[in-house]
């Protein structure tokens, strides 16, 4: 199987290690991977601003990097999101249509198309709580959500589940937002700070010495409160987890 590797632009710019660790798994796991040099932003922060128009360039970009590939797998909800359901600035071509319905985030890749279910190679003896961004939570439905009448699952705790020496911590609100929510966080950053510290004090309050997550974007947010409130949490893509990273 050859696979596309997209990269996000924040990723690329301040977690190298994050996009390291996702081809080094896809690697691990038999997979053979393309990176598409020529790739850069998908557009999701014009479109999400409501300059859905300006997003047109980036988004005709991401079709001619990543054309033809089987797959297109990503360490991030919230793009994968919206390569999936928003790509809309540009002429829905059957081209188009195709690198859309061919998007995949991490976890479902791995949960859903490969089917992994072990990784006899990862071992992480600490106490994690679990974060699922809302893109995942409530848009790529990696995970049930807390507020619908529905049998509970988990795709990214069933993956860390496969880890030897791993914990969970439960905090008392799983699926509340971080408050990140990308351009909200700058400008609501009073109410999205506010967010973020209930957040990570929920986490620690429960235990965890970790709070991992498929989406670095509300990592980064969460980092950055938790360095406010000088809480000892520390934190990691859920790649890196799966890939053998031991602290």
């Amino acid at each position: 199987m050859k696979v596309a590797l997209f990269v996000p632009c924040y990723v690329d710019a301040f977690f190298p290690e994050v996009a390291v660790a996702t081809l080094e798994l896809l690697e691990r796991l038999g997979v053979e991977v393309a990176y598409p040099l020529e790739q850069t932003c998908c557009g999701q922060p014009m479109a999400n601003s409501g300059c859905e128009a300006d997003a047109a360039g980036a988004e005709a970009l991401f079709v001619r990097n990543f054309a033809g590939f089987e797959y297109i797998v990503s360490p991030s909800g919230s793009c994968t999101h919206h390569v999936r359901e928003h790509f809309t600035a540009i002429e829905q071509t059957e081209e188009v249509r195709q690198v859309r319905q061919r998007s995949y985030e991490l976890v479902e890749f791995l949960h859903d198309v490969l089917g992994v279910r072990e990784f006899p190679w990862a071992e992480f003896p600490h106490t994690v709580g679990l974060h699922n961004g809302c893109s995942s939570l409530r848009a790529l439905r990696t995970a049930s959500m807390s507020e619908l009448i529905e049998t509970p699952f988990s795709k990214p705790m069933t993956l860390l589940s496969a880890v030897k020496g791993i914990r969970f911590a439960q905090p008392k609100r799983p699926d509340e937002c971080c408050g990140f929510g990308g351009t909200f966080s700058v400008f609501e950053e009073p109410v999205s700070a506010r967010m973020g510290y209930d957040k990570v004090q929920d986490h620690v309050q429960a235990g965890a010495e970790y709070i991992v997550s498929a989406d670095m974007s509300c990592l980064m947010h969460q980092k950055g409160c938790a360095d406010r409130l000088e809480l000892p949490v520390k934190f990691m893509h859920i790649a890196q987890v799966l890939n053998g990273a031991r602290a």
